[in-house]
């Protein structure tokens, strides 16, 4: 009978603070936290359950609609995604994020962080190889045009 107490006190500390509208999805880990697919998160996309990601972090906003002062609209159209560059792009306040907090229920799925489409990153610097054709293709041109002008000069001369 010990064992059973034992047993229900440590399955009791393995959900996350704010768990009001997880449905059973989700996979726990030993930490407390909860990972979740991609393909989980999709399905949460209407006005009455709302789920987004933003820096690889699940939050269920959908008691928060309402409240959002950019409109529901804008949450809506993010809703089952990823929304880290909108929500970077806003420029959120240090308010706004720590109120994000409330809402957390849990993170993406390491195996779904990949698969998330990313900005492509270029090993080489871009000004470098555009630095370098700036002034290579106008050299070209003017060493052209030059030849051109000696040639035409020398026609004329001779004619």
């Amino acid at each position: 009978m010990g064992e059973e107490t034992d047993k229900k006190l440590i399955d009791t500390g393995s959900e996350p603070a704010n768990t009001n509208n997880v449905e059973g999805n989700g996979e726990t880990v030993d930490c407390g936290v909860k990972y979740y697919t991609l393909e989980e998160i999709r399905v949460h996309n209407m006005s009455n359950d709302v789920w987004i990601i933003i820096n690889d972090k699940v939050y269920d906003i959908t008691s928060f609609l309402e409240e959002h002062p950019g409109g529901e609209e804008v949450l809506l159209e993010q809703a089952g995604g990823d929304a880290t560059e909108s929500f970077e792009d806003v420029g959120h306040s240090t308010d706004a994020r720590e109120m994000l907090q409330q809402y957390y229920i849990g993170e993406l799925n390491m195996d779904d962080r990949t698969k998330q489409p990313t900005k492509e990153v270029h090993d080489t610097n871009p000004g470098e190889s555009s630095s370098w054709t700036m002034w290579l293709i106008p050299a070209i041109t003017a060493v052209v045009v030059g030849i051109m002008y000696r040639y035409y000069m020398f026609e004329h001369k001779s004619s």
